[in-house]
């Protein structure tokens, strides 16, 4: 029995070991916080480290996926993004105290990336062009060397999940007239590591400006794995 014991785990450790190297990465890497919403609709229900995700274009949505890290104490650094709305990151959560801007990194964007990456456990960036596989590979190896979340709008050869949003529907409007208040949307997530894509509906943002999580409708599915909705 023992030794059907201690061959099954080899077995497991092996198996383990070879996924992680396809893959390229730890499969219990540690993962920085995000907001409850969003825990139920990512591998790891959070960000994991020295990996890289593949957002939309929605810039609530990077707001969202900043704010609980750097209210956890993680320093969040946004590359190439001129019109990075600090009032309404802030609204959202963000703490704008462990935040580094550069918005206009030049045509050495991908080194000054990388660089942000050795000192910074987050950083956001929109490439201006796409980047090589050779590129991405090089990148890789450094976030998984120094534990960093890649948050990258536009496309990636390489990434932990994809991110987007859908679906949106602004409230507050009357017959013509009125205040924008919150706005609901779908937030969609696809990995490899799930058979099928994962999805939440949310507030984002919600009428105080923050993010609220949403129960499924009637008729809707649920998720695979429950989401809090805070409020």
């Amino acid at each position: 029995m023992r030794s059907t014991v201690q061959n099954t785990t080899a077995e497991v450790q092996r198996l383990r070991a070879q996924l992680e190297r396809v893959q390229g990465r730890r499969l219990d890497a540690p993962v920085l916080p995000v907001h409850p919403a969003l825990e139920g609709v990512l591998p790891g229900r959070g960000l994991r480290t020295g990996s890289a995700y593949v957002l939309g274009a929605s810039m609530s949505l990077l707001f969202a996926l900043l704010a609980q890290p750097s209210q956890a104490g993680a320093w969040c650094g946004v590359v190439g993004m001129p019109e990075f709305g600090v009032e309404a990151a802030e609204r959202i959560g963000v703490d704008l105290s462990r935040l580094v801007l550069i918005p206009d990194p030049g045509e050495r964007w991908l080194a000054v990336t990388a660089t942000i990456a050795d000192v910074l456990p987050v950083v956001a960036v929109r490439p201006p062009q796409r980047a090589s596989h050779g590129e991405a590979s090089r990148l890789a190896a450094r976030l998984r060397d120094r534990g960093t979340v890649l948050l990258v709008q536009g496309p990636w050869p390489q990434g932990e999940a994809t991110i987007d949003v859908a679906d949106a529907r602004w409230e507050g409007l009357g017959h013509g007239h009125g205040l924008l208040t919150e706005r609901e949307l779908t937030v969609t997530v696809s990995s490899r590591r799930y058979p099928v894509a994962r999805r939440s509906r949310l507030l984002l943002p919600a009428a105080d400006g923050t993010v609220v999580g949403r129960p499924p409708s009637a008729g809707q599915q649920p998720m695979p794995v429950p989401i809090r909705a805070v409020g």
